[in-house]
């Protein structure tokens, strides 16, 4: 199908961004990576009225350090996050989820804002951002305002993102060190995950110090499993261990019901993979 006509924008500063948006008011549509709108839009399952184009705005790529802090810029492709030897070395958990993203195509036009902003619950990569406690940066006609990840998730597709105001930055506190692993449960090839889980631990003479855990696709949102986490802080990590911690991976969720899974299967999927994640970044 060919999408309903629309008016083009492509600023070349945020500044100019925020005021393009603005101005079109609530009927805009801001374009990132364009993997999810594009589709949309071809099936004429959104009409903007005006469609914003970021990807002459090179403030919005890149990574850099600011002290202990790692900022990603929102543009920062899919591709470009994987292959950052900064990323590789104070976020690895973001580095190792964005590999499994889709295929090389997908990860080359992507953008870790993008897919960010959009809050798809199934998406890999709004668990690793909400376990490593990540902020995000979001920019609009009053200025600039930091949001916690914790925070940014409302609910399905629902971010804390006004209809004036754009994603700029991530920004992850660097976990330079820490030991992490993405799993990713899906029934085909380069699939949206049914269920998958993020680790991040810190671990020091085999007792796990600190420990971050998010679940992908159980809710509405990301969800941190606050029950795994209490029970992994200051334990070894043993088969016994690990598999006690699981068990309260699925606590205080709402899993999806589709055509690959009921509640009850998406549940048990969680604790599985919950230890599977722990064991391998635990290095049990």
């Amino acid at each position: 199908m060919i999408p309903a006509p629309f008016d083009y924008v492509r600023p070349s500063t945020v500044d100019e961004a925020v005021q393009a948006l603005a101005s079109a008011g609530e009927d805009a549509k801001v374009l990132a990576g364009g993997q999810s709108l594009l589709p949309v839009l071809r099936m004429r399952l959104a009409a903007p009225t005006t469609l914003i184009d970021l990807g002459r705005i090179a403030e919005l790529r890149g990574v850099r350090e600011d002290g202990d802090t790692l900022v990603i810029g929102a543009m920062t492709t899919h591709y470009d996050v994987q292959r950052d030897a900064l990323v590789a070395s104070h976020a690895a958990l973001l580095k190792e989820a964005t590999d499994t993203v889709a295929d090389p195509q997908i990860r080359h036009r992507g953008t870790l804002g993008g897919a960010i902003a959009h809050a798809d619950p199934a998406g890999d990569l709004l668990a690793p951002v909400l376990a490593l406690e990540a902020s995000l940066v979001v920019a609009g006609p009053s200025g600039r305002r930091t949001v916690p990840a914790a925070d940014f998730f409302r609910d399905l597709f629902t971010t804390a993102l006004a209809s004036d105001e754009l994603l700029v930055e991530i920004r992850i506190p660097k976990q330079t060190g820490w030991r992490v692993h993405y799993e990713k449960f899906n029934r085909v090839a380069q699939a949206w995950s049914m269920v998958a889980v993020a680790v991040t631990v810190r671990t020091e003479a085999g007792v796990i110090e600190e420990a971050r855990v998010a679940l992908t696709n159980m809710g509405s949102t990301p969800v941190r499993a606050a029950g795994v986490e209490a029970a992994l802080v200051g334990v070894h990590a043993s088969a016994d261990s690990i598999a006690a911690a699981a068990s309260h991976a699925a606590e205080g969720t709402n899993p999806p019901v589709d055509s690959n899974a009921d509640v009850e299967y998406r549940r048990h999927l969680a604790e599985v993979l919950t230890g599977r994640a722990i064991a391998a970044a635990a290095g049990s």
